[in-house]
């Protein structure tokens, strides 16, 4: 689930959801990610439709500002990662 893609592109941009780094090898960031339940979507639409049935309200909720949350991080091959910590 947590491929060599997903791992680095969390490591990357961990700090725009952690004010520290929470991890800063490859296998620290899957201990956490496993830890927290993170989750991979296939594509944009994906992470909308996880959020809606999350419950989760945005104040705008076009596709592009929920891509924009914090908690999404783009892995830069479609997917995107989930992380809600």
């Amino acid at each position: 689930m947590y491929d060599d893609r997903v791992l680095d592109a969390f490591l990357k941009d961990q700090g725009k959801l952690f004010d520290e780094p929470v991890a800063s090898t490859r296998e620290e960031a899957k201990g956490f990610l496993e830890e927290l339940m993170a989750v991979v979507v296939d594509s944009a639409d994906e992470v909308r439709e996880y959020f809606e049935e999350e419950g989760v309200d945005f104040d705008a909720p076009e596709i592009g500002d929920i891509l924009k949350a914090d908690e999404v991080f783009e892995i830069g091959d479609g997917r995107y990662l989930i992380v809600e910590g």
